[in-house]
Order: structure tokens, then sequence, then C-alpha cells
């Protein structure tokens, strides 16, 4: 298996992203359950696609910059000290177990140490418990909702210093 860092325009992040969302809306009985701003390509500071060996692209997740105080203001420079924000992590469901999501949690954790982020942040939903196993098994705890997610009664959100 390999990690790489792609565009979010490239086609096998798009697949993913639209695989996630298809689960999501399943989950939530809604086609939009997205309690903040969506990511897009103007505030995603990186994206990883997981490939296994054959190429068959199994998982992603991306990175916004939350800015230096964490506040939640989509597409800032947090810059040296600063906060980031995981978003759009997913697996394949034939891929799941496999240490897929492991393996691109650790590509975006050791690309925001590079820009010198401090840590990163999280929000997922109350209908998503295996994401919250995973999640505090990699270290992250709860925190108070932050920035668009404050006003949301389904959002758990979770962070870790890097």
């Amino acid at each position: 298996m390999k990690i790489e860092q792609v565009e979010w325009d490239n086609p096998d992040a798009v697949a993913l992203r639209a695989c996630q969302r298809v689960e999501i809306a399943e989950r939530y009985g809604t086609p939009d359950s997205e309690p903040g701003v969506p990511p897009s390509e103007a505030d995603i500071a990186a994206f990883f696609v997981a490939y296994e060996d054959d190429g068959t692209a199994v998982g992603c997740g991306g990175l916004r910059a939350l800015g230096a105080d964490g506040g939640g203001g989509a597409g800032g420079d947090p810059g040296a000290g600063g906060v980031g924000e995981i978003k759009r992590m997913y697996v394949a469901p034939a891929s799941r177990g496999t240490g897929v999501a492991s393996r691109v949690l650790l590509a975006l954790e050791d690309w925001a140490r590079d820009q010198g982020w401090s840590s990163l942040r999280l929000e997922t939903g109350d209908a998503q418990p295996d994401a919250v196993r995973f999640y505090t098994r990699s270290g992250y705890e709860p925190i108070p909702a932050f920035g668009h997610y404050a006003d949301s009664d389904n959002s758990l959100c979770f962070e870790r210093p890097l």
C-alpha cells in the first residue's frame, strides 16, 4: 500500500469523497448532514489517497487550516504552532480493518507536523461510533464543539497535539 498526496480534483479523491458522502447520507437520513462549511479545493491544505499495490484507491483524508487560534475560520494559515482540521477521512468498506485509516491519519499528522502545526482537530457525528473509536484509539481526545460545529447537537469534536 502507498499513500500519495494528490490534488483535490484528482479522480480517485473525487470518487472516494463521493462514496463517503453517500455513506454519511445513509447514516443520517439526509443528503446534507454537514454541520460546517464543506471542504473545497480553496480551503484544503493537503489531501491524501491510499492505494493498494494494484493501484486501487481505498482511502482518503485531507487537512484544512483553522488559523493560529484554531477557531475554525476555514482557509486560515495556521503557520507554526497553528491548528488544522481533518476532513473527509474515508476508507472503502472492503478495506476497513486493514490499517488503511491509520496509514492515512499518519500521513496527515506527518504533513501537519512538517508545516509546524501544533495540533489537529476533527468533527464527526453521533451516528459514527466507529469513527469515534478509531480517533480515540489514535490519541484524539474529546473537546468542546468548535467553529461551525458549536451549534450542532450531533457533532462530536476531538483534538490531538502533534
